[in-house]
């Protein structure tokens, strides 16, 4: 069976602070088990001052020197989870690899959006499979990709405007053309830990962050129930086995005692016949 890299990139809203709290364990997941989440590592050091992932998208923000004025919808953070397949993390993590894969993955990552950029990066182990949580500032150089084709529709002159200037714009890193680059260079990045790319243009689904784990949970809570109902029908076949041992003894008991009833009957024949033979002698 092959083993897939995962890459999963979102949009968030905002400063995207209610997936911080996941994020940072200040709300605990069903799925995520309490007596691990001690396990789980911040990868990024955040800047003097910040104290956690919200801030640390804000003052990103704030000092990318951005001229252009921000809108309050605009979107200041993607979300980027880099996992792989369920069976391969697992034997990553056994071989004492997974350290590796975690550096692997973060240098990746900084080659495709920018050090600066990657704002936070968390290492959650408390969950059924290892997986990376990384947020992304997406602060840009270049021309707008849509900045020539949008003044030509209103019927405008376009300008060209510094190139070299700071810009936010989650769209330049979110395009299709994009992702898929990120797709294909990521799976090369991690081929060396036995995953690989998923199928090129197959019709498997986007699903949104919440989404993948509201699937993730009920998958779990299938599990457990799965697991319960298991554990009955064990519980039901002991006691069916224990019933048949118990009636194979009590069958052996009932056997031996009636060998026993039987060795004993043909003794006591044996000794009436030694008696009447002795008998039969002395009477001569």
């Amino acid at each position: 069976m092959a083993k897939f890299a995962v890459l999963h990139l979102e949009k968030g809203a905002g400063n995207d602070a209610p997936i911080s709290s996941h994020i940072e364990r200040t709300v605990n997941p069903s799925n995520a088990d309490k007596d691990r989440t001690h396990l789980n590592r911040e990868l990024i050091v955040f800047p003097e001052g910040v104290k956690n992932r919200t801030e640390a998208i804000q003052y990103r923000i704030e000092h990318a020197e951005i001229a252009r004025k921000i809108s309050h919808n605009q979107v200041r953070a993607i979300r980027v989870i880099m996992t792989g397949s369920p069976e391969q993390m697992q034997r990553i993590q056994e071989e004492g690899k997974l350290d590796d894969w975690c550096r692997d993955s973060l240098d990746w990552l900084r080659k495709e959006v920018g050090s600066e950029n990657i704002v936070s990066a968390v290492l959650h182990l408390d969950e059924q499979t290892p997986h990376i949580h990384a947020t992304v500032v997406p602060i840009v150089t270049g021309e707008r990709r849509k900045a020539r084709q949008e003044a030509q529709k209103a019927g405008k002159k376009y300008r060209k405007k510094n190139a070299n200037a700071p810009r936010l714009c989650a769209d330049d890193i979110m395009s299709k053309e994009r992702f898929k680059h990120m797709q294909n260079t990521y799976a090369q990045t991690m081929s060396k830990f036995g995953l690989v790319r998923g199928k090129e243009g197959s019709e498997a689904r986007h699903i949104s962050t919440q989404q993948y784990y509201r699937e993730l949970v009920g998958k779990n809570e299938q599990l457990e129930k799965d697991n319960e109902i298991l554990q009955t029908q064990k519980e039901q076949s002991n006691q069916e086995l224990s019933h048949i041992r118990n009636d194979i003894k009590t069958e052996e008991l009932k056997n031996k005692a009636a060998d026993i009833g039987s060795n004993i009957m043909d003794n006591r024949l044996a000794c009436r016949y030694f008696q009447s033979k002795t008998a039969a002698t002395g009477d001569r």
